[in-house]
């Protein structure tokens, strides 16, 4: 099939089941800010977006209702969002480049903190998608384990949109948000309701502080997404209480504004928090040790240079790794320049 020379602007269409929804508590909006940054740096992009809550039927809807589009000749590549959006772009027409994030390779936690039996066939699903796949892209190193590729494999975390999230001095931050000044404020942001997040130990661990030291639990859920910078220049410190993580978003932007952070070791939060004073990695999961931690934070006060510390993680500089894993990609189905794939 023949394709735009390589000089073009690279043609993309990007399927994924995790684009967000107006009206809807989501913590996908890394899926479309990536997209945005890849436009400004002049890749073509097209979405193919579709909800597939776990239910067969709606991936073989969402795979038929692409397939015309996959073998229209209109792009370079395939760009799947989540293991499972892999599968859509099989049979492969065109290069495949595939982006595990998080429970769709390491697995779903269900009430009970075990992994269910969707999160096993999703799994199953994502490794056949990226079997298949001519560049692999997971958010950090430690998701490797869980899969074998024959094709590459980069790391690269979502980036962070330094615009939105950027520093505030608190107290103008509470005062946009109608909040008082004389008050301990411990910000945890994600779904209370969804069990991986663990919210009953970030609470049991601030009713603990509350013994020594006052302090609030405030809960960013369902809010917009445009006000969680807010949230984060309003409060004294971040607690991260989840089991399973790829590369929590959260941490990093709460980095972004300067705001300490306390957690718990998953996903790459210890890389993210190495080396930077007023925040805490608690090896020890249980709610006295996160207490603890957070009480030594709060005391200290203040902000810390986390902004400085994940400089490297700008959008912008993300998008431009990207880029030369979709080069990569196409040349490894057009391996003499030709513009042609097989």
């Amino acid at each position: 099939m023949a394709v735009a020379p390589r000089e073009s602007p690279i043609r993309v269409l990007m399927i994924t089941a995790g684009w967000p929804q107006p009206g809807q508590p989501q913590t996908t909006h890394f899926v479309k800010r990536q997209a945005e940054f890849l436009r400004r740096a002049g890749v073509l992009v097209d979405v193919f977006h579709f909800r597939g809550a776990k239910r067969p039927w709606n991936y073989a809807r969402a795979w038929l209702g692409v397939r015309p589009r996959i073998r229209s000749g209109q792009y370079d590549l395939v760009h799947a969002q989540f293991g499972q959006s892999g599968v859509l772009a099989l049979p492969k027409c065109l290069p495949l480049v595939v982006t595990l994030r998080g429970s769709d390779i390491l697995g779903i936690v269900g009430p009970n903190g075990r992994h269910t039996l969707a999160g096993r066939v999703s799994q199953w699903v994502t490794r056949v998608a990226v079997k298949r796949a001519d560049a692999v892209v997971v958010v950090s190193e430690h998701m490797k384990a869980y899969f074998q590729s024959a094709a590459p494999v980069a790391v690269l975390p979502s980036g962070i949109d330094f615009e939105l999230f950027d520093t505030m001095p608190r107290d103008e931050a509470r005062a946009r948000l109608g909040w008082r000044l004389d008050q301990r404020l411990v910000l945890f942001a994600g779904n209370p309701e969804q069990p991986r997040k663990r919210f009953a130990l970030a609470k049991a661990a601030v009713e603990l502080l509350n013994r020594t030291l006052p302090a609030e639990l405030v809960v960013a859920w369902g809010v917009p997404h445009t006000d969680v910078p807010l949230y984060m220049n309003a409060c004294d410190a971040f607690v991260f209480t989840s089991m399973q993580e790829g590369s929590p978003n959260v941490v990093k932007e709460a980095l972004a504004c300067d705001l300490p952070v306390v957690s718990v070791p998953i996903g790459d939060t210890a890389e993210r928090l190495q080396g930077i004073d007023g925040c805490e990695l608690v090896p020890d999961e249980r709610p006295e040790a996160v207490a603890a931690a957070l009480e030594r934070v709060l005391r200290r006060g203040g902000r810390v240079a986390g902004r400085v510390a994940v400089a490297h993680l700008a959008e912008e500089a993300i998008t431009a790794r990207l880029i030369e894993v979709y080069r990569h990609a196409i040349g490894r189905r057009d391996p003499v320049g030709t513009g042609v794939t097989t």
